[in-house]
């Protein structure tokens, strides 16, 4: 598989992870088809190997993401700008503490955003506590593990 082939895999990869945080929007099933794309052109055991975990933590995932409570985001006040903050912060945090960042990147991207928007830190972090109960779970759930997916391929890449 060529370098532009792989720039393309890569950019679906984290139009799904951008997915992720849109409703409606299948960004894991973006970041799995990547997966399959780069292993159906490039059949190597270690491209298969890649994509048979990444549909297993999909599946995970979203077993985890189903069987969490479902309760409403929106009403709890979360906001688009949340959703940015939280996934930029989890971004950086998965690259700054390989895999593991991405949890507490995610949470402290949402406190930064209450904070930036209420102010003060007992509000900033009473507004987070209702944003990881109303929803947060689950988006983070699903964000990392397409986070992990895209992690594995990155590795395959470089190193297989």
């Amino acid at each position: 598989m060529g370098v532009v082939d792989l720039l393309l895999v890569g950019l679906v990869m984290l139009l799904g992870l951008g997915g992720v945080l849109i409703p409606g929007v299948p960004g894991s099933w973006l970041v799995w088809a990547a997966v399959m794309w780069w292993a159906l052109t490039d059949p190597q055991p270690l491209a298969w190997a890649v994509l048979v975990g990444a549909t297993i933590a999909l599946f995970v995932s979203q077993v985890v993401r189903w069987t969490l409570p479902p309760r409403r985001l929106r009403a709890s006040g979360a906001t688009p700008r949340m959703a940015v903050y939280a996934g930029v912060g989890a971004f950086l945090g998965f690259f700054l503490v390989p895999v593991f960042g991405a949890i507490p990147g995610f949470i402290g991207g949402i406190y930064l955003c209450e904070r930036l928007r209420l102010g003060r830190h007992g509000e900033a972090r009473a507004a987070l506590r209702t944003a990881m109960r109303s929803g947060g779970s689950s988006v983070l759930a699903e964000l990392f593990t397409c986070l992990l997916i895209m992690g594995a391929w990155l590795g395959a890449v470089l190193w297989g």
